[in-house]
């Protein structure tokens, strides 16, 4: 992709994209460079956005109650990347526009594979392995599912999951999960933590031996 119209960057990172130096999304995220334009995401990957809650909060303050509206997004491209973040701002086109350039700027690069062992290796259309991530009270347990389980997730985790291409799993989730903002966050934590772990390198070969 061009570089952005009226987009001077600012960073290492951005300089890199703009010249050409970087054109994958995935050499910008291993590049070791810190992340924090959103408009570098947006010359070398398409993504789509998933507002998951929109609420009004309110606070004191000396000058009287001031209202903000608080948005909660993903974005994701279907196929291993997926971001999440939340946005305020004193109107709601606001918050939300502020919630998807924040989502980008927390992009990652989830391992799809079929960890289940009811399934056949070398599938990307799960996780590899089980993992858990938290948000307050809330936890939430992504376990890899055999091809055709589908999601058996509730709307929030299904929609993190969805955008960021897993297509079978199954979710567990503990704690106050009708809090919107907690069961989205600690969904995508469970991503992170998937990201972080480290796959045996035989289990990378033994998935390629047979997708091949």
């Amino acid at each position: 992709m061009s570089a952005g119209e009226g987009w001077q960057p600012q960073t290492r990172l951005g300089k890199q994209v703009a010249e050409g130096e970087i054109d994958d999304i995935d050499d910008a995220l291993n590049s070791g460079l810190p992340l924090k334009e959103a408009e570098v995401v947006d010359q070398l990957v398409n993504l789509e956005d998933e507002v998951l809650d929109i609420n009004m909060v309110q606070r004191m303050t000396d000058s009287g109650r001031r209202v903000k509206f608080r948005c909660v997004v993903a974005v994701g491209n279907r196929d291993g990347l997926v971001g999440y973040a939340q946005g305020r701002d004193d109107q709601v086109g606001g918050a939300i526009e502020k919630a998807i350039d924040i989502a980008k700027l927390n992009l990652i690069r989830v391992p799809l594979g079929s960890g289940s062992w009811e399934d056949r290796p070398g599938g990307d259309h799960s996780l590899i392995r089980t993992s858990e991530g938290t948000a307050g009270s809330v936890q939430v347990e992504v376990r890899p599912a055999p091809r055709g389980l589908g999601l058996a997730a509730a709307e929030t985790p299904r929609h993190v999951l969805e955008l960021a291409g897993v297509e079978d799993a199954w979710t567990k989730s503990h704690g106050n999960t009708r809090t919107t903002v907690n069961l989205a966050k600690a969904t995508y934590n469970a991503l992170v933590n998937a990201a972080q772990a480290r796959v045996p390198e035989r289990v990378n070969e033994r998935q390629r031996e047979v997708s091949e």
